[in-house]
């Protein structure tokens, strides 16, 4: 009895050995389900819904996931029902004590925004220890909007025109178009909306940028999202620009694609945002697997955590091309073999 006791405990020792970032607890925040507009599920499910959200990747080496359900909104009980009852558990049990990360996915960066603007005074206020989270991994956020969330809601509550190339785009984003009884977290990923909601945290935070410009869903939504795209939004927001506007890239000097040239790209960010890798090769959904899909470039090679920790890729340059047609890319040492969610993962446990 006292082995298999002993056993358990090495096995949950090598668990949390294996969940922990850069010695840090992770606690995982998930996009928009569009499934969820239409189905509106019970709790038990938007758990359900939240652990398969993740399974390609993050899942096994997360502590804790703050699951919610995309009908409801965020300031509604997105943060009363789903949202705070986490902070209180994450406090209780001491989990970042000593400092954890939050990786978000997509609208994740919107209510990870949103919890790290308030948490601190909500648990203070409860009688709570605050969180001490010491940076957000923010892949393909939404934290600036999506246009296409614009389109949706104003075509489901009539204030909008659809031709057919809108509903293709919107159909194969949402799986059918939304009525004005179901539009849920959609209101707060309106542009404006988004840009709104927290805009000026007082949390110093860092919020590391992680985005792709590989467009999905056959490029029919595209033509709706300004400058380059993932399919679902825009470098404005997976890069955190202060502004709405078309870039081609999170960088002036460096393409999605790692090329050394001049970019129609952002160059002032919202607070304690900073875009570290980029890849064209990547789009919205599969910037959280397993799965290599190209090269990763580098924005920012190297950025502090909150606690003055360092997070560093490695990079070097090198040449395509032949002779004056040649051109200089920039990649991320290590991207030639993992995922970009692999390759993150390896090198914050380097450090």
């Amino acid at each position: 009895m006292k082995l298999l006791y002993s056993l358990a405990a090495v096995a949950a020792f090598s668990f949390q050995a294996q969940a922990a970032v850069a010695g840090y607890p992770v606690v995982l925040i998930h996009g928009f389900q569009p499934d969820q507009l239409k189905t509106k599920p019970a709790a038990a499910e938007v758990s359900q819904n939240g652990e398969s959200y993740w399974q390609n990747y993050w899942n096994a080496r997360a502590d804790v996931r703050i699951d919610w359900p995309s009908h409801e909104r965020i300031k509604g009980k997105i943060a009363t029902d789903y949202v705070w009852p986490k902070l209180k558990e994450l406090s209780l049990n001491n989990t970042c004590k000593n400092g954890c990360i939050i990786v978000s996915h997509s609208t994740g960066d919107l209510v990870s925004r949103y919890l790290i603007d308030n948490q601190a005074l909500w648990l203070q206020n409860a009688g709570f220890t605050p969180l001490n989270i010491v940076a957000t991994f923010d892949f393909a956020g939404a934290g600036g909007g999506s246009e296409l969330a614009d389109l949706a809601v104003n075509v489901a509550t009539g204030g909008g025109l659809m031709d057919a190339a809108l509903k293709a785009a919107l159909s194969l984003w949402l799986g059918e178009i939304p009525s004005a009884t179901n539009v849920g977290v959609l209101q707060d990923l309106r542009v404006n909306s988004a840009r709104q909601l927290a805009a000026m945290p007082g949390s110093r935070v860092p919020r590391l940028r992680f985005a792709g410009a590989s467009s999905a869903f056959l490029g029919l939504t595209s033509p709706f999202l300004p400058g380059n795209d993932d399919g679902v939004v825009a470098p404005h927001s997976s890069c955190g620009a202060s502004a709405a506007a078309a870039f081609d890239s999170c960088s002036g000097s460096v393409a999605f694609d790692g090329k050394l040239t001049s970019q129609t790209g952002v160059s002032n960010f919202m607070p304690y945002h900073y875009p570290m890798l980029m890849s064209q090769d990547y789009s919205h959904s599969n910037l959280i697997d397993a799965a290599r899909r190209g090269n990763v470039t580098a924005v920012y090679s190297s950025r502090t955590y909150l606690n003055g920790k360092a997070l560093s890729f490695t990079t070097y340059d090198e040449s395509r091309g032949w002779w004056i047609f040649a051109s200089k890319y920039r990649v991320v040492k290590g991207s030639e073999t993992y995922s970009m969610s692999d390759l993150l993962y390896r090198t914050a446990n380097q450090g």
